[in-house]
């Protein structure tokens, strides 16, 4: 095999996010360039330097199983860091909004008796999956050494995500429009709100997806 050719199939063996994918695999030609030229240095022809090169460096697949499991844990810390960072800036942001613009008296006076339960619910889910989000983030990083399996840490983050936003979108709609005026914010500063909130859960989705789909991948192959 060329380096050419076990380039092309250590690319397509690796998935994850693609600037470190692709660093991985510039690194890879890279080794088996160098060492291709210096047995072509040493009398042989490029084509038998090169095939050298590829056997010394090893199968594909044993190499692409060490590379894989940093792209997993890199795509697990990229969505620990978001969950750890943007859960709670969305839970203080909308505090701080109703700190800003707190609906009348009438309005708490007429709440039901659950609202207050629903609300706090709410909040601890939000908080919860912040805090796991954190700990997974140390877990993939400063305690790698004592985690082995980061692809069940990086699966985990995206099942937090596939449980957690739908139950909070719908206990915020209960909030929303299952009370009796329960929204007192301004159009303007509600819009923002809204469309930060959707932003960190489109990232959050679209961060889970790839995690659920790198960790299918990265399972050992078949014997």
């Amino acid at each position: 095999m060329r380096i050419d050719d076990y380039v092309a199939d250590l690319d397509r063996a690796l998935a994850g996010p693609h600037g470190l994918k692709r660093d991985l695999v510039v690194e890879a030609r890279d080794s088996l360039t160098d060492t291709a030229d210096a047995l072509e240095s040493d009398g042989l022809d490029r084509a038998e330097a090169e095939r050298i090169a590829v056997a010394e460096f090893g199968e594909v697949t044993r190499i692409a199983s060490g590379y894989q499991a940093e792209l997993t844990a890199s795509a697990g810390r990229r969505l620990g860091v978001l969950l750890f960072t943007g859960v709670p800036i969305t839970v203080l942001m909308w505090s701080l909004l109703w700190r800003v613009y707190p609906p009348a008296d009438d309005t708490w006076a007429h709440q039901p008796e659950w609202y207050h339960t629903v609300s706090q619910l709410l909040d601890a889910i939000q908080l919860a999956t912040g805090a796991y989000g954190g700990m997974a983030l140390f877990a993939l990083s400063r305690g790698a050494r004592w985690i082995h399996r980061p692809r069940l840490v990086t699966r985990s983050l995206g099942w937090i995500v596939w449980a957690s936003l739908p139950v909070t979108g719908s206990l915020g709609l209960v909030l929303s429009y299952g009370t009796k005026d329960p929204n007192s914010l301004d159009a303007l500063p509600s819009m923002l709100a809204n469309l930060v909130t959707w932003a960190v859960w489109g990232m959050q989705i679209y961060c889970a997806a790839r995690c659920m789909r790198i960790t299918r991948v990265s399972r050992p192959p078949a014997a």
